[in-house]
């Protein structure tokens, strides 16, 4: 007897926009869904796959680089991966990276006979939208996600939604919604039966450099936050756990001008990722400013 098609939804967004969150808020709900998530980090180190909630067996990471418009031979191997396990997954998650074409990724489900296409979700960060709509280089990206979508969220929209979701409105034409406000988040995405979306356009991107490190540093969260205020002006997004002095651990978040610490579970090794432009980050002066933070 055949099975029916598994259904692939792609949640795409810029850097640092929440996606990672939002995942992690469709893990915990009560859908009764079983959920195959694949990430697709940008860097040497999936930093997003150790920050799910639940990164086990149904969780596959596909990191070869900058896997900007496709992921290429990974992507339909992991696809192949998901249909031959047993029992099935009722849903297919990719966390595209952010700076990824969704609908080039959305296109491997259209063109799998035992796959749906479930839509793509663009997250939006509201705080820092506004800035990265007038900026020159990325702005161009920035609204072809938004116009690829078949549903956006707002998240971290705050006072500013009002205005936020007008001018995302203007961008596609795809329903806008704050991610904050929707208390059955499963229930919306994954009823979600929209026609692929046909003309949309390509979201093409300047260059961009990532640099990586894993290794044995250890800073305690005065020295974190001391450094991260130090941080290259270059770059835009950072994360990573970076293990602790006392034995604890933190998980830091940097996007833009706000940076983030919370505890979290230590691991075998400090591991952070740092992003940004070509044009505006060298990955070197990035290594000399964490080789010299003291440990």
């Amino acid at each position: 007897m055949s099975m029916a098609p598994l259904p692939m939804t792609v949640i795409a967004g810029y850097l640092g926009a929440g996606k990672t969150t939002l995942i992690n808020r469709l893990l915990a709900e009560d859908h009764g869904l079983r959920l195959m998530v694949m990430v697709n980090d940008f860097g040497a180190i999936n930093i997003d796959k150790a920050l799910l909630a639940s990164s086990d067996e149904d969780t596959l990471t596909l990191t070869n680089g900058c896997i900007c418009c496709t992921m290429g031979a990974d992507l339909f191997l992991a696809i192949g991966d998901a249909l031959d396990r047993r029992p099935r997954p009722d849903h297919l998650i990719i966390e595209a990276s952010g700076i990824a074409d969704p609908g080039r990724i959305a296109n491997a489900a259209i063109a799998e006979p035992d796959m749906s296409y479930g839509g793509i979700v663009t997250v939006v960060d509201g705080e820092n939208f506004p800035m990265l709509d007038r900026d020159d280089l990325i702005a161009p990206q920035l609204r072809a996600q938004v116009a690829q979508a078949d549903l956006v969220l707002m998240n971290r929209a705050g006072d500013g939604a009002a205005p936020l979701q007008e001018r995302l409105a203007m961008l596609g034409d795809a329903p806008v919604l704050d991610a904050g406000s929707l208390q059955d988040m499963g229930r919306l995405l994954f009823g979600m039966a929209p026609p692929p979306r046909v003309g949309a356009p390509d979201a093409p991107h300047p260059a961009y450099v990532s640099w990586s490190y894993r290794g044995p540093k250890t800073l305690d969260h005065a020295a974190i936050s001391a450094r991260l205020e130090t941080r290259p002006p270059g770059v835009f997004r950072m994360k990573g756990i970076i293990n602790g002095t006392d034995g604890e651990a933190w998980e830091i978040q940097v996007v833009g001008k706000q940076t983030a610490i919370r505890k979290a579970h230590p691991g075998d090794a400090t591991q952070l990722v740092a992003l940004g432009l070509k044009s505006r980050l060298d990955p070197g002066e990035v290594e000399t400013w964490w080789s010299d933070t003291p440990e």
